[in-house]
C-alpha cells in the first residue's frame, strides 16, 4: 500500500526548520521558538492541517524530551499544572470547529508581546512573590487551549512559570512532562474532528527523523547555558513568536 504525500517544494523548505526549532524548544526552549512551527507551516498549508502533520513529530519529540529530563522535573508543580492545562484542551476541542485558527494565533501573538512589554517596563525585583495560583491556573488553561488550536501553548505558560525563576534543567524539564500529557491528550479529537487522515500521517513520517535532531540540540543547549543566557533567549523566542502570531491573527 503506498500513500500519498505532501510533494510541494515550498512546504518542506518552511515545514524543515520548523521541525527543528520544535524540537530544540521541546527540550531546551520550551516557550520560546517551537511556537513559530505552525504559524510557518501554515505558510503553504491551513492551520489545521499543520497541527495535524506535527502530531506524531509532536509525540516523539515530547518522548525523547521525558527521557532526557525524567529526573529534574517538579512533580507536584506539574500535576498541578497538568490538570489545568487538560481543561483548556477540552475547550479547545469542543470549540475547534467554531473558531477562526487565525483569530485565536493574533490573540496569543497581543498576549505575548503584552507580557514580554511588561517584564520589560516592570522587571520583577529578586524578592518579588511568585503569580498567584489562580492566575496560573487561567493561564495554563489557556495554554492547554491555545496548543489544541495551534500548538501555541508556550506563550502562555511561560508568562506564568517564567516568574518563578526555575533553573533551567528544572524548567524544561517541567515544560516536557507538562507538553507530554497535553499532546497526549489531543490524540482522539485530532482524530474525532478528522484531522488524522492518511496523507498528513505520512507527510509526518517524512519528517520523523528531523525530530531527535531538534531535541539533542535543545538538550545540549539547556544542559550548558547559564540562567541569564537562557531567559535572554527564551524572550527573544517568545519576541518572534508573538511577532509572528499577531501577523498572521491581523494581517
Amino acid at each position: 500500500m503506498t500513500f500519498e504525500i505532501i510533494t510541494d517544494p515550498y512546504f518542506y523548505a518552511v515545514a524543515v526548520p520548523a521541525v527543528v526549532m520544535l524540537g530544540i524548544s521541546k527540550s531546551g526552549f520550551g516557550a520560546g521558538f517551537g511556537s513559530l512551527a505552525v504559524p510557518l507551516m501554515a505558510l503553504t498549508v491551513t492551520v489545521p492541517q499543520a497541527a495535524a502533520i506535527l502530531m506524531p513529530v509532536l509525540l516523539l519529540m515530547d518522548l525523547l524530551g521525558l527521557t532526557a529530563f525524567r529526573r529534574d522535573f517538579d512533580a507536584a508543580f506539574a500535576r498541578f499544572l497538568i490538570a489545568w492545562g487538560l481543561v483548556g484542551t477540552v475547550i479547545g476541542a469542543l470549540l475547534f470547529k467554531a473558531l477562526d485558527p487565525k483569530m485565536v494565533a493574533g490573540i496569543v501573538g497581543a498576549f505575548t508581546l503584552l507580557f514580554l512589554a511588561q517584564r520589560l517596563l516592570f522587571p520583577p525585583r529578586p524578592d518579588s512573590p511568585p503569580p498567584p495560583r489562580w492566575l496560573g491556573a487561567l493561564l495554563t488553561i489557556t495554554s492547554g487551549f491555545t496548543s489544541f488550536v495551534a500548538h501555541a501553548g508556550g506563550p502562555p505558560i511561560s508568562a506564568y512559570v517564567i516568574p518563578m525563576r526555575l533553573s533551567p534543567v528544572r524548567f524544561t524539564a517541567t515544560m516536557a512532562v507538562f507538553f507530554f500529557a497535553i499532546n497526549l491528550s489531543k490524540w482522539i479529537p485530532y482524530a474525532w474532528l478528522g484531522l488524522l487522515d492518511m496523507r498528513n500521517m505520512a507527510t509526518s513520517m517524512v519528517l520523523l527523523p528531523l525530530a531527535p535532531v531538534g531535541v539533542w540540540l535543545g538538550v545540549r543547549l539547556a544542559r550548558r547555558i547559564s540562567p541569564v543566557y537562557f531567559y535572554r533567549l527564551l524572550y527573544t523566542g517568545m519576541f518572534l513568536t508573538g511577532c509572528k502570531l499577531l501577523w498572521d491573527g491581523f494581517r
